[in-house]
């Protein structure tokens, strides 16, 4: 779905998140996706490597 949108949807997706959040706003925004996506990659990597210690021990 996301490679349909192209370079101008993303442009206006931005222009849209600027007027909703204000410019203000935009760092502790990002900082907080950056948070959430970080934690998600370590609980992901977290679960792969539970996945294989299973399957050694089995």
């Amino acid at each position: 779905m996301l490679q349909n949108i192209g370079l101008p949807g993303l442009m206006m997706i931005l222009v849209v998140v600027l007027i909703v959040f204000g410019p203000t706003k935009l760092p502790e925004l990002g900082r907080a996706v950056g948070r959430t996506l970080h934690e998600f990659k370590s609980s992901a990597k977290d679960l792969v490597a539970d996945h294989k210690e299973e399957d050694k021990q089995v």
